[in-house]
């Protein structure tokens, strides 16, 4: 089995299974192992930036070498069995039906009146406070979520399986787990945590840009706005702190046509972060489902694309050693 079918196979596995509880996810590993070796860091070195490089770096050699070393395990056994290592690795890097689930309860409980019920969903997967969310509020969050994790959780990783294969895939994923651990602004993780949020900002600068672009597709594709969704991604793309997240939201946000960003709350402080989009429309539950629908039609965009690039690549490799 080739790459191209192993990144086919971990995403169809996906959609089918999802991120069933039960099955011990790398993300798990990967955030134990990084705690850990945080400790040994800053004892050794305090709380500075050399520190929080080398625990980084240490954290990405580690949890791909733990995914190079289960495939070759597996191929000492069988290379059937080494195609289903590679297939599995890659599955656990992929999230976008576990995506689509976090947001669907959000929207089924605004759907149903229960206010209550949707900021307990979109606790789960926002970092703000929801106490003071109302319904627009909740769903603009999940909003900016899909928007977000779009990158995150779907693209970012296929473009690293599909350019590194299941290793590489692997890698990223770590990259990702530790500058959610570390890339924070607060006291605590101010030097020791920006070579995480760095090597983060990197490591999604490609893939971020492609998705925002595909994603004017996609809407073009769902029959939304997909000349507003460039129009805002051109204007309001840069706008976000981060210099990849604010592209997948201001392309979500012309598609949808609903501003985001605005007034958010963190440990009781209010933060104005810059507004994206225009406001034609009250961020409501259909946006959600609106938001997840070009999520998916994006993926299999992302998904068919580089499939194809990179079966192209192998049969026109092949025809010039014969």
């Amino acid at each position: 089995m080739g790459l191209p079918m192993q990144v086919l196979t971990a995403a169809a596995l996906d959609l089918v299974l999802g991120d069933p509880r039960w099955l011990p996810h790398p993300v798990r590993g990967i955030g134990w192992l990084a705690s850990r070796l945080e400790d040994v860091a800053r004892r050794v070195l305090g709380p500075t930036r050399l520190a929080g490089l080398l625990t980084a770096l240490a954290v990405y050699a580690l949890a791909g070498w733990a995914a190079w070393g289960l495939i070759r395990a597996a191929a000492q056994l069988d290379p059937r069995a080494a195609d289903i290592a590679a297939v599995l690795v890659i599955y656990t890097t992929i999230a976008p039906r576990d995506l689509a689930g976090h947001s669907r309860r959000v929207f089924r409980a605004l759907a149903a009146g229960d206010l209550a019920e949707s900021r307990r969903a979109v606790a789960n997967i926002v970092g703000r406070d929801v106490e003071r969310l109302d319904e627009s509020g909740v769903a603009r969050a999940t909003v900016e979520s899909v928007a977000e994790s779009t990158v995150d959780g779907v693209t970012a990783p296929l473009f690293y399986a599909l350019l590194a294969g299941p290793v590489g895939a692997m890698v990223y994923r770590a990259v990702n787990t530790l500058d959610s651990m570390f890339g924070h602004r607060d006291d605590r993780y101010r030097d020791f945590g920006w070579a995480a949020a760095r090597i983060d900002d990197l490591a999604n600068y490609v893939p971020a840009r492609l998705t925002a672009v595909l994603l004017c597709l996609a809407a073009l594709i769902l029959r939304q706005r997909p000349l507003a969704a460039m129009r805002i991604l051109i204007r309001d793309g840069r706008k976000h702190d981060s210099p990849n997240a604010g592209l997948s939201e201001a392309a979500m946000a012309g598609a949808l046509g609903v501003q985001l960003g605005g007034r958010v709350w963190y440990d009781g402080e209010a933060v104005d972060k810059p507004t994206i989009g225009d406001d034609l429309e009250p961020v409501g539950p259909q946006h959600i489902r609106a938001a997840n629908a070009l999520m998916f039609v994006t993926a299999g965009l992302f998904l068919a694309i580089g499939v194809s690039l990179l079966a192209f690549s192998a049969v026109a490799l092949l025809g010039e050693t014969h």
